[in-house]
């Protein structure tokens, strides 16, 4: 029987992984592709749940060429907005709550997107992940966005147990870990790193730089001895 996965990582360990995947990927840049537009990587961060940034990215296109600015897609029809986004699946809650927000932005934000976690929350279908990544990429704030890849891929490296899939308790975990000035681009990093190696159901182990600094690597290993 296999020893049971180490499930923590100590600030000298998390700080060599974070080198290791800055080797790999320097200039981490977001999946999804806002162009640098807060709102439309607010409207992006909700269409991408249960949905690939690729889809995300194609719907996209028509849906900022037919509303390009917040304003317009506030103003918007909701079942105009679900014909378009319907291929990223629940696309009806999508909808309303994309109108609602970009609403909520224009009207009672002046069209400037808030710049902390409380006020980012009351927006419709924000939760944590869409704040953080928000924080993070458009204000450079420390920000850890636990998204599928993060939670894979630090369960898999031994962070905490790979059965943990609490987005909130695995943000609790990681933030007092990782350097403030690293956090955004560490979960970029790990969203390039988890779509090229460490893949969903199966990561590709063999000749992974990650390999001295994986759990589940190392006791793979020992299963098989």
């Amino acid at each position: 029987m296999a020893k049971m996965q180490t499930v923590h990582k100590t600030k000298e360990e998390t700080a060599a992984i974070v080198a290791a995947l800055t080797a790999i990927y320097p200039d981490p840049t977001c999946a999804l592709e806002y162009h640098g537009d807060a709102w439309k990587l607010m409207v992006m961060g909700r269409l991408s749940a249960q949905c690939t940034d690729a889809r995300v990215n194609i719907v996209c296109r028509d849906l900022f060429a037919k509303y390009p600015t917040a304003r317009d897609l506030a103003d918007a029809e909701v079942p105009d907005v679900e014909a378009i986004i319907r291929s990223c699946g629940l696309y009806h809650g999508k909808a309303v709550q994309i109108v609602a927000e970009c609403k909520m932005l224009c009207d009672e934000y002046g069209g400037v997107l808030p710049d902390t976690m409380e006020e980012l929350l009351k927006f419709p279908g924000v939760g944590r992940k869409i704040a953080n990544l928000l924080l993070g990429d458009i204000y450079h704030l420390p920000a850890v966005v636990t998204d599928t890849h993060c939670i894979r891929i630090c369960g898999r490296l031994g962070f905490y147990p790979e059965t943990l899939k609490d987005p909130v308790r695995v943000e609790k975990i990681l933030v007092p870990l990782i350097e403030p000035r690293e956090q955004s681009d560490f979960c970029h990093r790990l969203v390039w790193f988890g779509r090229e190696t460490c893949t969903a159901p199966t990561p590709h182990c063999n000749g992974c730089p990650l390999q001295a600094h994986c759990a589940h690597f190392q006791n793979k290993g020992k299963e098989t001895k």
